[in-house]
Parts: C-alpha cells; structure tokens; sequence
C-alpha cells in the first residue's frame, strides 16, 4: 500500500526581537564597521594619532621649562623632568575629551551621505547605530593612548604606582572618552552639515580642556575660573590618573585641594561620566529617531 505524504505549507511566524540582546548585536556590528572603515582612511588615522603628539613635544620642550610644579626648584632640569610627568596624563585627558569631535564630525557627515536613513531601512535596533557609533569612537582610542603613552615614555614620562593601578586609569579614560563621545553625537545629529561640526565638534572643547589641571596647577588660576576647573570633569580625570599613574599631582604631599572633586577625584569622575551619559544618551537617540524620520 503506498503512503501519500501530505506537504503541508507552513506560514511563517514573525518573532519579537528581544530587545536588549539585539541591541548589543546590533551596536557590537556597527562599531565593528565603523572601527575597519576608520583604517581605510589612513591619512585621517595618521592625523589622529600625530596631533597628541604634537601636543607632547610642544608642552614638554617648549613650555614646560616656565611652569612650576610643586616639589622641584624653578628652571632646573629636575623641575623640567617633573613637568614632564605631571604633563603626560593632562594629554591624556585631553586627548580622550577630543573623541567628542570625532564622533561630532562622523555623525553629521553619516546624516549628509545618507548612511542614517540606510540604518533606518535595516531590520535592527535603532539605538544601535548610535550605541556602536560611540562604542568605536572610545575604542579608537586605545591605539592612541597607546602611541601616546610609548610618545611619553620616550621624553621621561614613567608609570610609578604599579600595572593594575596604571589599568585602571586606562580604563577611566576610556570611560571618559565613551562618556564625551555621547555629547559629540547629540551635536553632531543637531547641526546642519559637516562644516559646522567641525567647528561645533571644537568650540566647546577646548575650554574644558584648557580650564583645568592639565597643562597647569588649578591654584595658579583666579577665583572663578579656579572654581571652575576644580568641577571641570576633566581635572578631576586628569587628577585621578595622575595618583593612579603614581605621577605628580600639582599639590604639595599632604596638600588639601580645598574641593571635594579634587579630594576624591576617581568617584567624581565616575559620577561625571554617569550623569553625562544618562543625560546625553537619550537625548541623542531621540535626536537620531526624530532625524532618521525626514
């Protein structure tokens, strides 16, 4: 007797996507593209790493024989060597605050091209474009922390204070970057063309940078502006890893900074860099929903 196999056609079923585990997919592909595309431009790579560079060798040979650091006599060549490790995780600092313009520029030149309304055409989260967006901007920054720090070992810079402590900086700086980048996004989706992101990318940077702890000690600047810098997220992330780095800290031993940002300068940086995030993420990624939409 022969058997008559019925074929029975099946209707697919359309499945929810969970939504955080498709999210980190989502956002772990695109920073994964967005990191390899960033190494098929070399000259942008090349300018990315030299101009910290450039940075270093200006402060350390040019200025750093002029500004006196705590614990070494004026103009000798001990201050000048104390300098230099004083110098080294201001650069730092403010080279992870630069990732802001980066994700500033890469954000508004995606919205000229055309690059967002492809991502709102894909089957994926729509946060995660702009999650791994961040996410490859802060992770850039490990090759130029690298590149930096063997740049500093070369004029005198040291690590004083042990590997896991020096790990542990590194990792506030990377956070630090993560943190600036969510800024340069909410920006970068709010101008109107690249060429005003490369001045919006900026502008507010370089005060911040500028107007705290990293080239010069905070007690050498006016009441105001000292007040200001002791808050400024970035002193207390340069302060931070320069106890961690185990380098000079711009205060006397024992020395009381007089605010507490400076007093416990690691918590506030971590406190920092949550508020901001929490702040600027959402607004950013409805930024992107609304801009995505037209």
């Amino acid at each position: 007797m022969s058997q008559v196999k019925t074929l029975s056609t099946s209707v697919p079923i359309a499945m929810s996507r969970p939504l955080l585990g498709w999210t980190v997919h989502d956002s772990i592909v695109i920073a994964r593209s967005t990191i390899l595309a960033s190494f098929r431009i070399p000259e942008a790579l090349f300018f990315q790493l030299i101009q910290p560079v450039i940075f270093v060798l200006l402060f350390a040979y040019v200025f750093g024989g002029a500004i006196p650091i705590p614990g070494a006599d004026p103009g000798s060549a001990a201050d000048s060597s104390l300098y230099r490790q004083y110098l080294m995780p201001g650069i730092f600092g403010q080279t992870v605050a630069f990732a802001a313009a980066a994700s500033t520029v890469g954000l508004a030149e995606a919205m000229q091209k055309g690059i967002i309304d492809r991502y709102k055409a894909l089957p994926m989260s729509q946060s995660a474009a702009l999650i791994g967006n961040t996410l490859a901007n802060a992770l850039r920054q490990i090759l130029v922390l690298t590149v930096l720090s063997i740049t500093g070992y070369i004029v005198g810079w040291r690590i004083s204070d042990g590997i896991l402590n020096a790990i542990y900086a590194y990792l506030l700086l990377l956070l630090f970057a993560y943190t600036v980048t969510w800024v340069g996004a909410f920006v970068g989706l709010s101008v109107p063309n690249t060429e005003t992101a490369n001045t919006a990318g900026l502008i507010w940077i370089f005060p911040l940078t500028f107007l705290s702890n990293a080239f010069v000690p905070i007690d050498s600047l006016p009441g105001v502006l000292k007040v200001f810098a002791a808050y400024n997220p970035v002193s207390s992330l340069v302060l931070a890893t320069r106890e961690l780095f185990g380098n000079p800290t711009g205060y006397a031993p024992g020395a009381d900074p007089g605010f507490w940002s400076l007093q416990h300068p690691i918590a506030y940086t971590i406190i920092s860099c949550t508020v901001v995030i929490a702040i600027f993420a959402p607004l950013a990624i409805r930024k992107y929903r609304s801009v995505s939409r037209r």
